[in-house]
């Protein structure tokens, strides 16, 4: 499965959508809604003919806070 990462919508090239059925998308927490609203808006300008959004799978992950903040909000 090829990837690439991209900052933009522009930096998508037509070439490495030729031949392809399925495109999936995904971004990190951090990336603005914005931004991966315009890389689907540019597939579909591209071709793409329905758009899925999957909702992934849930997590329940809990992070201690270090000694040293834990010590200070005592």
């Amino acid at each position: 499965v090829k990837a690439y990462l991209v900052d933009g919508a522009d930096e998508i090239r037509p070439e490495w959508l030729s031949g392809k059925q399925h495109v999936g998308v995904t971004a990190g927490a951090s990336a603005p809604e914005v931004l991966v609203r315009q890389v689907v808006d540019r597939l579909t300008e591209m071709g793409a003919r329905s758009v899925i959004q999957l909702d992934g799978n849930p997590e329940h992950v809990v992070f201690p806070l270090p000694r040293e903040l834990q010590r200070s909000s005592e």
